[in-house]
């Protein structure tokens, strides 16, 4: 019989610059949409909103796609943070990864603004201070965490289209617009567009987007538990499974 050959994971400078392109194309699309939206809506704030939205929801998934196989695609420092918790990336790798993404949200800005002819680094004035907000990124940032584990446990194929579909819901319902990536937050301090972040309202959401780390590290692994992997989330059938076989 032939034997297929072992299917090896890629090595770790692929993954870093998998992780270095995505986060740096998210970014872009991110502030780039931003900056179309406000140049086409006239001055309509939700118009502009709902460009930057269909961008980035459609962005997303297709970013996931493309990185997943190489690097898991997390393009984000919160969910490279959950992974190592889990233990399913080792801490030196997790460091690195979420280096890259910073990294890679900084060139994002240079991609974006170089695009649209803008200076390659602004200094953004765009408020967005409050309790509020800091309570909509940490909503934002545990429910993008509980997309992502809760469709890996049974739909793993579905999670690109989850994670584009709870980001762009995000834009609207939270009151922060779901941020809910720190390398994303940080790269957006540099952009003086629609999608900028003032300077001294960035630690604010940042530390929004950890303490909602802290608790999914805590509660997510718990609250999904009874579901297996393969395993409809249906407690009869869970409950048949533990029964002993009829005779």
């Amino acid at each position: 019989m032939e034997q297929r050959p072992v299917r090896k994971e890629p090595d770790l400078l692929r993954r870093l610059v998998a992780e270095g392109m995505g986060t740096a194309l998210l970014v872009a699309v991110v502030i780039g949409s931003g900056v179309m939206g406000q140049q086409l809506a006239g001055g309509n704030a939700a118009i502009a909103l709902l460009g930057n939205t269909l961008a980035t929801g459609a962005a997303l998934p297709v970013l996931i796609l493309i990185f997943g196989p190489l690097s898991g695609a997390h393009l984000n420092p919160a969910v490279s943070l959950y992974v190592a918790a889990a233990r399913r990336l080792p801490l030196r790798d997790a460091a690195a990864y979420i280096a890259v993404q910073f990294l890679g949200g900084l060139a994002g800005v240079f991609l974006a603004h170089a695009m649209f002819q803008l200076p390659l680094l602004e200094i953004s004035g765009h408020i967005r201070s409050g309790p509020g907000r800091m309570l909509g990124e940490f909503v934002a940032t545990l429910l993008l965490l509980a997309t992502i584990v809760g469709t890996e446990r049974r739909h793993p194929a579905a999670t690109p289209y989850a994670v584009g579909l709870v980001i762009s819901a995000g834009y609207w319902f939270t009151s922060s617009t779901s941020f809910a990536n720190p390398a994303v937050t940080l790269a957006r301090v540099f952009s003086d567009s629609f999608a900028g972040i003032r300077p001294l309202d960035a630690p604010g959401f940042m530390l929004a987007q950890l303490l909602a780390v802290v608790v999914a590290i805590w509660f997510l692994p718990w609250f999904f538990a009874a579901i297996r992997p393969g395993i409809a989330a249906d407690p009869n059938r869970l409950e048949r499974e533990r029964e002993p076989a009829a005779n």
